[in-house]
Formats: structure tokens, C-alpha cells, sequence
């Protein structure tokens, strides 16, 4: 088993590697065809050898760190349009910068279509790629084997999950928890390729975990709250024994400030960058029914602060004359023809630009929720408080790892996994990811009408 997991992971990094160095040898066709011959010709250049290994290396560079941030270098880990996804939006960046660093070398504009075209037969290629390279590795990898420890709670949903990628998992056996541990123990030890411990209590999920260690079996494991709180804490070796620090406080200060001025300068920017799409959206909505471009409604922030959220409207101006709050559902009927598109492509959270630029949100941070909502959620779920221990934010952790519809539980995971692991990279990193997200239509659907908001303690 050990040998085929390092086959797989030595497989996946060849065939990355192999598509890299395609984009990069694409690229450095229209370098010495067209870019370096135009810097040449004005003046502008005149490389040596090592001159042209370096612009190349640069490329390859960008390029491998975007596609290490999207998550190119998953291939047969991600789905195949995940993968693809990812590879454009790496080529797309690594290709802009390119673009600009030529120019600054011109000390002019010169010519998008040289990088135009590198981009078109890149992404043409990387559709293919994909394609063969995910194709090869299902047909070398078959599904892993898979047995479900649980508890007595309803394993639908995550049987549902793993059941959507069955290109990659095949549950073999799903066994109650009630059954005892030798009994399970006995089990593991059978021809699986993981075990999945879905919401059993701790002491028996800690003691099949240190089993399954010690016998190198793989585990995927459904954390609690206090895994992803620890998961943050800080490793201290005052004393010959090791010791876990959660603090007290979510950020530090010096980390605030660093975000704040973030948020500043990219909402100024994306203000101007974004102001044709906002006159365009506020027309369509005042065209389409008469009524009112904005729509504002009380959201919470950091220490349950309340604030009054902008948003272009997307539903009917009735959509709530009941009063009672309740979360967009799959197939709403009371969102607009204009509102469908505008929440299809997000261009309905702009105006929290605004928002942003006042300091009542983040760009990065827990989405802010209604307090009708929250006092919903906290009946059942009181860890819920624990997300509001930072600013709210337009997009984050949930948002690009998670859906629209994902359980309030999984959300607050998500955004606590954010929230003890903050960093200004990661901050960085979710911006560049919630690119990805905007075109992945699974994102933007609403609750299904049969959901419950089941809230795990």
C-alpha cells in the first residue's frame, strides 16, 4: 500500500511537471518569435544566453506558484474541471505579469497579442491535458476502498459526498460505532484502502485513531470544534514537555493593521475597476420592475456588532413581507430574471465594497449573518458566537472551500479553521481562490427545501 501511495504522488507530480514545462516552452516560443526580436529591434534588450534562461525561469516561477495556489498540482485530488479551473486562472496571472514585465522592459505598451495567443493555445492544450492525465490515473488507481465508522447519527450526507466522486472512493462498508471497539478493530484490519471516522465520541474516535496509526492505515476524520481550535494553537516548549497556546485574542494587532490597509487599497481599487458593471446592474434592476437598486438589511459583525449590509437586489420587493427571515432556497421563486444572473456571477455583493471601505467589513473574514439567523443557530449551536470573533467579511474561508449550502456546522468549522489560522498570506491566498469560485455555479445555489440545518455538537 505504501508503494502505490508513492507511485501515485510520484505519477501526479510527473504529470504536473510535464504540463508546466509545456506552458512555459509555449511561452518562450513567443518570447524569441515575437517579444525579444520587437525589444531588440527598438533598443530596448540585447540577451545573452543566460539572459533569456533567466526571463524563462521567471515564467516558470510565476507560474508554478499559481499553479501551487489553485491547486493545478492535484490532478486525480480534484475533480477534472476543478483542475482545469485552476490551471487557467494560474496561466492567466503568470501570463498577465508576464505581459507587464515586457512592457516595463519596452517602457511601452506593446502588442497583448503574442501573450493573447499564448494563453489561447494553453488553455486549449490544458483542457487536453487534463483530460488524458485524469483519464490515465483512474484507469491506473482504481476507487479506494472505503469502510464508514459512525455513530447514530444519519451518514446520508457524507456518503452522499463521497458517492459525487466515485472516480475516486468506493464505500466498501459502513459500520455502527455500537458494535464495539474489538469488533471494529477487527474490521479495519480488512482490505481497505482508508477508514472514514464520521461523528463517534471522542474517546473511541482517539483510540481507533492512535489504532489506525500504528498499523499506517489511512483516516479521514470529521473534526469537532475543539480539533479545529487546537488545529490553531500555538506549539510552546517552555518546560521538557510540548504545550498548546490558544490565545486569547483572534488577531494581533500588527495583523489588523496589516489587514485594514488591504482592505483600503483593494476596495478603492475594485471600486473604480468595477464602477461600469455597478451602473450597468443598478439599470437593469431599475428597468426590469421599477423598484429599488440596493437592498439593505442588518448584518452582524465582530462582537455581534450590527450594521446595515449593501447589496444590488436580486429578489422581488415583496420577497419578505411576512417579516420572517429566511435563507435563499434552490429554485427561489422570488428572485428576479436580473437577480438570477447577478448571484450567478456575484455581481450582486459588489456594493459591499462600500461597506468594506467603512469598516464595518473585511474582504476576507465569516460571512455576516441576519440576528434572526443567529439566534437560530446559537439555540442549538452556542459555538456559533465563536465567528464573530473577527470582522465580517465579503468573501472567505467557507466560501471558497465550502458552498452556499453548506450546514451552518461545516461553515463554522470552516470559518474557525480561518480564524486560528490566520495569516496575511492566507488572507492573499483566499482572494486569488475566490476568483475560482465565481465561475463555479455550485456555489452560488440556494438551501435544498428538504435540508435541515442539523448543528453538530
Amino acid at each position: 500500500m505504501k508503494r502505490t501511495e508513492a507511485l501515485k504522488r510520484l505519477i501526479i507530480l510527473q504529470l504536473s511537471f510535464i504540463g508546466l514545462l509545456f506552458h512555459t516552452a509555449v511561452y518562450a516560443y513567443f518570447w524569441f518569435e515575437e517579444y525579444y526580436p520587437y525589444l531588440r529591434l527598438h533598443g530596448k534588450a540585447n540577451f545573452f544566453f543566460k539572459g533569456h534562461v533567466l526571463i524563462i525561469l521567471i515564467y516558470f516561477v510565476l507560474l508554478f506558484f499559481f499553479a501551487s495556489t489553485y491547486g493545478v498540482l492535484k490532478i486525480g485530488y480534484l475533480k477534472p474541471t476543478d483542475v482545469f479551473i485552476s490551471e487557467f486562472f494560474a496561466l492567466l496571472f503568470a501570463n498577465v505579469i508576464s505581459y507587464f514585465q515586457i512592457s516595463l522592459m519596452a517602457n511601452w505598451v506593446v502588442s497583448v497579442r503574442p501573450i493573447a495567443l499564448t494563453m489561447l493555445i494553453q488553455t486549449i492544450v490544458s483542457a487536453a491535458w487534463v483530460f488524458v492525465c485524469n483519464t490515465c490515473y483512474y484507469k491506473a488507481f482504481p476507487p479506494r476502498e472505503i469502510l464508514i465508522i459512525h455513530g447514530e447519527r444519519s451518514i446520508d450526507d457524507i456518503v452522499a459526498k463521497f458517492e459525487s466522486r466515485k472516480e475516486k472512493y468506493k464505500i466498501s462498508k459502513s459500520m455502527n460505532i455500537s458494535a464495539g471497539l474489538e469488533a471494529v478493530k477487527n474490521e479495519i484490519c480488512g482490505e481497505y484502502g482508508a477508514v472514514v471516522l464520521w461523528d463517534i465520541p471522542v474517546a473511541d474516535r482517539n483510540c481507533l485513531l492512535k489504532y489506525c496509526y500504528s498499523r499506517s492505515i489511512r483516516v479521514y476524520m470529521m473534526p469537532k470544534i475543539s480539533d479545529v481550535i487546537i488545529k490553531g494553537a500555538d506549539q510552546l516548549h517552555l518546560f521538557d514537555t510540548p504545550i498548546y497556546l490558544t490565545r486569547e485574542y483572534a488577531l494581533k494587532a500588527e495583523q489588523r493593521i496589516v489587514k485594514r490597509l488591504i482592505d483600503l487599497v483593494c476596495s478603492i481599487l475594485l471600486l473604480i475597476l468595477a464602477s461600469p458593471f455597478m451602473l450597468i446592474t443598478a439599470a437593469a434592476i431599475k428597468l426590469y420592475d421599477g423598484g429599488p437598486v440596493f437592498y439593505k438589511q442588518i448584518r452582524c459583525t465582530i462582537g455581534q456588532k450590527r450594521f446595515y449590509i449593501l447589496k444590488f437586489r436580486s429578489m422581488k420587493v415583496d420577497a419578505e413581507k411576512d417579516g420572517v427571515a429566511r435563507l435563499a432556497s434552490r429554485n427561489d421563486s422570488r428572485i428576479t430574471p436580473v437577480g438570477k444572473f447577478i448571484r450567478a456571477v456575484r455581481i450582486d455583493e459588489l456594493p459591499q465594497l462600500l461597506n468594506i471601505l467603512k469598516g464595518d467589513m473585511s474582504f476576507i473574514g465569516p460571512r455576516p449573518e441576519r440576528p434572526e439567523i443567529i439566534e437560530q443557530y446559537l439555540e442549538e449551536m452556542p459555538e456559533f458566537a465563536f465567528r464573530m470573533k473577527v470582522k465580517a467579511g465579503l468573501a472567505g474561508y467557507a466560501q471558497v472551500y465550502g458552498k452556499y449550502n453548506t450546514t451552518p456546522y461545516d461553515k463554522l468549522k470552516l470559518d474557525l479553521t480561518y480564524i486560528e489560522q490566520y495569516s496575511v498570506w492566507l488572507d492573499l491566498k483566499l482572494m486569488l481562490l475566490t476568483l475560482k469560485i465565481l465561475i463555479k455555479p455550485e456555489s452560488t445555489e440556494g438551501v435544498d427545501s428538504t435540508q435541515t440545518t442539523a448543528m453538530r455538537k
